[in-house]
């Protein structure tokens, strides 16, 4: 397989020759970073949402939206589609890189993740990269600095003008849509949680709801997880069989039913202090390639409705 840097890079050289169809923004750092605005100060929009979780995701999976109905309203939802889920999911798209320097907070996630390879998934999956540019995308409701990008640099052994960082915050269509395209990478993560061999995924189909922006980052982090957990489904072609598959949608965890907001704020908004159990699509369907399928999970419209405020 291609270095997963090497492909995000692709995505993120046509980000920079589309800004202004994207409604997004580009600047150099001082140190020779270069930051890519998809939705703190820039606008974004669905179409850069959609290219972003394409960057995220080492460009290994197929990202569109499509119009559907949720509580009796149309809604735009995000597909996703990937063959190589291991890599594409667990390896590059995960946001498992909690940034924090000088002040600046941010949760990574994009193919930088795979240069520093310290993570879990990689030990499972047996793959880290080598590339000499970095790609990482920062959920964040504040550009990054010239420390923040050195601080990248570092940790991915890479000189620091060859970092790249799309930056988004939570809070913005860009951030709705960029999360929407998470619940397969969550059902993944689960099954690889639970003791089910990543390289046994064969393929994620998943789909969920934009959530509406909402006025606060602490707002916009409960109506996203909620589309996720309430409103994401996934369609799973798997190698094995597993005695654990009921436990993968958010349905089989005792939080079920809770909104993400009062999550949160037993947290006290502290992402990493929330159970990673509760991060999980609503609705899988699994099929074993070979043996049974399995249908678990539902969707909740009424919380939902609730979360968004539809009316």
């Amino acid at each position: 397989m291609e270095s997963l840097n090497r492909m995000s890079l692709e995505l993120v050289d046509e980000a920079l020759d589309f800004l202004d169809e994207l409604a997004i923004d580009a600047f150099e750092l001082d140190n020779g970073a270069t930051v890519i605005d998809f939705g703190v100060d820039a606008m974004g929009g669905v179409e850069a949402g959609m290219l972003l979780a394409e960057i995220q995701s080492a460009g290994l999976t197929s990202v569109a939206s499509s119009v559907r109905r949720l509580a009796g309203t149309p809604r735009t939802y995000v597909n996703v589609t990937t063959d190589h889920p291991a890599l594409s999911l667990l390896c590059a798209q995960k946001a498992g890189w909690e940034v924090s320097v000088d002040g600046y907070e941010a949760l990574g996630s994009g193919p930088a993740r795979a240069l520093v390879a310290e993570e879990e998934e990689f030990a499972r999956i047996g793959y880290a990269d080598e590339f000499d540019f970095a790609v990482l995308a920062l959920e964040s409701d504040e550009l990054p600095t010239e420390a923040t990008a050195e601080h990248v640099a570092d940790y991915a052994g890479v000189d620091v003008g060859s970092v790249f960082l799309p930056t988004y915050s939570t809070a913005s269509i860009t951030g709705s849509v960029a999360t929407a395209a998470r619940a397969g990478e969550l059902a993944a993560f689960r099954l690889s949680e639970l003791g089910y061999d990543p390289l046994d995924v064969l393929s994620v189909s998943a789909a969920a709801p934009v959530a509406p922006v909402a006025a606060s980052e602490e707002g916009a982090m409960a109506r996203t997880n909620d589309a996720l957990a309430y409103g994401g489904e996934v369609h799973l072609v798997v190698d094995s069989e597993f005695d654990r598959f009921d436990e993968v949608p958010s349905t089989a965890r005792d939080e079920y039913g809770t909104p993400f907001a009062d999550l949160f704020e037993q947290a006290d908004w502290d992402f990493y202090d929330v159970p990673e159990s509760v991060f999980a699509p609503a609705q899988v369907t699994i099929d074993v390639a070979g043996g049974d399928t399995y249908t678990l999970g539902a969707v909740d419209e009424e919380m939902l409705a609730d979360s968004f405020g539809l009316r």
